[in-house]
């Protein structure tokens, strides 16, 4: 028999206060009593049966300024009850891989209250900092500065599974860069201009781009499998909180819920979101073309005086393009955001798919179009390593300051104003509590994954688009990331407000992103070595046959890539191995059950055959 919410006491004596909610100061009080009541009420009365106060009595509201803040909690019981509701998936003492329910709880290996409720799963509706949490993670994180240290169960744990395998890729990812900056360093020094000897490092790098993909597959599924992700239990997506329209019935679920057609989002797309994209291209091709007129200024000028102050005026275009390029960037991600959420799409998995779609096809082109133009239509190799150089580096400077060290320093300052508020203060109240719920309410909200790892992505293209050209790129790339894991850490600690944790069993599309651009880093490399004046000397007369075997050594490299890819298995034996036994156990207990439903239904047919007769 399967235990009901509602049939259970959730009530506990002791609150812990789990997240806040915060009130406009011109409620009434009728909406905040249906509130209360909506968060208390118990399920089978349309409530979430959950715990409910405000954070200040009376009395200390009139002491201090009104607040309109209250904390809800929730019972053990409540929590465990909710696990089983997720589908949560846990191991079983007979080492399989089962989802959890509340009855059954004893039967999970290491089962532990506590442990449970601090899994990424069951705390998801609960974001309010877990002060003494929190500092254990930050002594095993961020404070060694070092990337082995990297506490990724931990990080799953008071995160989430979304957030952990983040910080998992991006480890994964900087070691993974350490071969190509290891092969890039001498092939910088000691072969520069002959491009012909780059043919062994543009191979390898075609190869590497496409194994460490492949594996990251691997390592991916060992980790969600481990944290019951991967075999979770699928349902409907709920509508997204900001998808409007004509209240209707739902045809599947069979739920009130707003209905839009598909035809006038379809029109919204077609007619305005993609007239708007192709517009914003063009704008960055045609800034893209300032750029160049600048480049043809600054190199006259060091030509015409040939002075060292004019050698450094060369770089200056690329460093202010750099800087144009971030701006467009980001001022594009809010149109991007707001054209998205005007086509009105029902399910978060469709409108995230459109905003990725959007932002990607911008920045693809705004970062990489001058650096093709360069190479393949200037055919300016110098300029190209200059240019390529100097983005890389000078973005990777500007995400640091704008994504982590500007937004620590400014939650530094409302700290400071906090504690004098706090210490200024002469009210009988819980001054603790109130003094993390007022720091942690004005801190930033963290939006997800979507920026972090859209500049893996270009930070990926950069390495892997030119790398025949300029491999220090890797090198340079490993130092950023090893700084990005701690800038990261700290922001998530002490920058934002503890995000609501989601579960997830991937990177999502963004393994399909980086894919792509591992195929297109097949084509950009060919047709770079075929450019090379050493390549070009051995056809001197027949163009035709040079490209001929371009064309035929990149059909044979991305042959390759699809064979390698298709050869390493996306999920290591032994999770293969467990999956197929899940799968027989799932389907032997189905015959079972079909048996058991026709042994009654046959017992059952005689006396329906007595009755007949009798009447």
């Amino acid at each position: 028999m399967k235990v009901t919410l509602s049939a259970l006491n959730t009530s506990e004596s002791s609150f812990t206060p789990l997240v806040v909610i915060e009130l406009a100061q011109d409620v009434k009080e009728e909406t905040k009593e249906w509130l209360k009541n909506r968060i208390i009420a118990k399920k089978k009365d349309g409530g979430a049966q959950l715990l409910f106060r405000p954070l200040l009595n009376k009395y200390e509201q009139e002491t201090l300024e009104n607040q309109n803040l209250y904390l809800v909690g929730a019972s053990k019981i409540r929590m465990l009850l909710g696990a089983e509701a997720v589908g949560l998936v846990k191991e079983c003492n007979d080492n399989t891989m089962r989802a959890f329910t509340y009855r059954t709880r004893q039967n999970f290996k290491g089962f532990n209250v506590r442990r449970l409720l601090t899994s990424g799963i069951v705390i998801q509706v609960f974001p309010l900092h877990d002060n003494e949490a929190l500092k254990k993670l930050e002594d095993t994180w961020y404070t060694r500065f070092a990337l082995k240290y990297q506490p990724i169960d931990s990080i799953r744990g008071y995160f989430g599974e979304t957030i952990a395998l983040y910080f998992g890729f991006l480890e994964y990812f900087t070691f993974a860069l350490i071969p190509m900056a290891v092969i890039g360093l001498p092939y910088y020094l000691f072969v520069w201009e002959d491009y012909d000897k780059y043919v062994i490092f543009a191979s390898f790098n075609l190869i590497w781009s496409t194994v460490i993909l492949e594996v990251w597959k691997r390592g991916c599924a060992d980790m969600t499998y481990r944290w019951g992700t991967l075999l979770m239990k699928r349902k409907f997506e709920e509508p997204r909180p900001g998808f409007h329209g004509v209240l209707g019935i739902n045809p599947i679920t069979g739920k009130e819920e707003p209905l839009y057609p598909s035809y006038k989002r379809q029109l919204r797309i077609y007619l305005v979101s993609l007239p708007f994209v192709c517009l914003c291209l063009y704008f960055s091709l045609y800034v893209m073309m300032i750029y160049f007129d600048l480049e043809v200024w600054a190199l006259g000028l060091h030509e015409n005086s040939g002075s060292e102050w004019t050698s450094v005026l060369l770089y200056v275009p690329s460093i202010i393009y750099a800087i144009v390029i971030e701006i467009m960037n980001r001022l594009y991600r809010y149109a991007a955001e707001f054209l998205t959420s005007w086509e009105n799409h029902r399910l978060e998995s469709a409108y995230q798919n459109h905003l990725i779609l959007k932002v990607l096809v911008f920045n693809f082109l705004n970062c990489f179009a001058s650096l093709f133009y360069i190479a393949f239509v200037l055919k300016d190799m110098k300029l190209l390593r200059q240019s390529l150089a100097t983005l890389l580096i000078t973005s990777q400077i500007l995400n640091q300051i704008v994504e982590s060290l500007l937004p620590y320093w400014l939650q530094r300052k409302h700290g400071v104003r906090v504690k004098r508020k706090m210490q200024a203060l002469k009210a009988d109240i819980d001054a603790t509590l109130y003094e993390q719920v007022i720091l942690e309410k004005e801190m930033g909200t963290y939006l997800g994954t979507f920026d972090d790892y859209l500049e893996l992505f270009l930070q990926f293209g950069y390495v892997s688009l030119f790398s025949c050209v300029y491999p220090l790129a890797a090198a340079f790339a490993v130092l950023n990331n090893f700084t990005e894991v701690n800038s990261d850490a700290l922001k998530m600690c002490r920058v934002f407000k503890r995000p609501f944790s989601e579960p997830s069993a991937h990177i999502g599309v963004w393994q399909l992103a980086f894919e792509t651009m591992s195929v297109i880093s097949v084509v950009t490399n060919c047709a770079l070595i075929g450019m090379s004046p050493q390549v070009n000397a051995i056809f001197p007369e027949s163009k035709a046959d040079l490209v001929l075997i371009v064309v035929a050594v990149e059909h044979a490299l991305l042959a390759l890539k699809f064979i390698l890819a298709f050869a390493i298995p996306d999920k290591p034996r032994h999770i293969q191995i467990k999956l197929a036994r899940l799968e027989f156990e799932s389907l032997e207990a189905l015959k079972q059950q079909q048996m058991k439903l026709v042994t009654e239904n046959l017992k059952e047919e005689p006396k329906e055959s007595g009755k007949e007769k009798a009447t």
